[in-house]
């Protein structure tokens, strides 16, 4: 890449980014999530039938596979189709990012639903940055208001109409302030410094 103003911008949002996922990656793999692990004998079942694919592997390769298999969490029972997008947009690069992404099931299934929703744009495809930013939004709900749901429920389906209404993806500033419109009414402190103090 040549030395000038565009290869270093390009460099400096690359950057960004991988900075993005790291934390991304980071705050999903802490152990001091608040949603309850999911059982871990389900998840050995399952973890010894994810290792039969060969990686990378399309969400909808997961769920023609062991869509079907059960997964307990102490609060609920979940098939691994319900907390895996069905489509081959969702790519996986390896098993652990796949147990990741299901260890938090209620904001896979809000991930799932908006992948799912985002297939309909002609133009958009929801990956990279901008998917860890939803991701990292759900968490810090999640984190917030740890026994209530429906703050989850109420971006997720926010994104969904303006998929449906505006046939664009929000940007992750944009779902980033809605969340924290939300946590406001409900009475939660937004700081700047927080995620969603935007």
């Amino acid at each position: 890449m040549g030395d000038d103003k565009s290869g270093r911008e390009k460099q400096a949002r690359d950057e960004d980014d991988r900075q993005r996922r790291r934390d991304v990656e980071a705050e999903l793999e802490r152990g001091d999530e608040s949603e309850p692990e999911l059982d871990a004998a389900d998840l050995g079942e399952f973890e010894a039938e994810l290792e039969q694919l060969e990686f990378p592997v399309t969400g909808a390769d997961i769920v023609a596979t062991v869509g079907d298999r059960e997964i307990a969490s102490p609060t609920a029972r979940y098939t691994v189709e319900q907390l895996v997008p069905n489509t081959d947009r969702a790519v996986f690069d390896s098993p652990d990012r796949v147990r990741v992404r299901i260890q938090r099931p209620t904001v896979a299934t809000a991930m799932k639903r908006i992948v799912e929703a985002s297939e309909t744009l002609p133009n958009e495809e929801l990956d990279g940055s901008q998917y860890d930013a939803y991701e990292k939004t759900f968490l810090e709900l999640k984190r917030i208001s740890p026994d209530d749901d429906e703050a989850i429920a109420e971006i997720r389906e926010w994104v969904v109409e303006r998929i449906r209404d505006k046939e664009t993806l929000p940007t992750s500033r944009g779902i980033r302030r809605q969340a924290a419109k939300v946590c406001r009414r409900e009475g939660h402190q937004i700081r700047n410094s927080d995620w969603l103090g935007i």
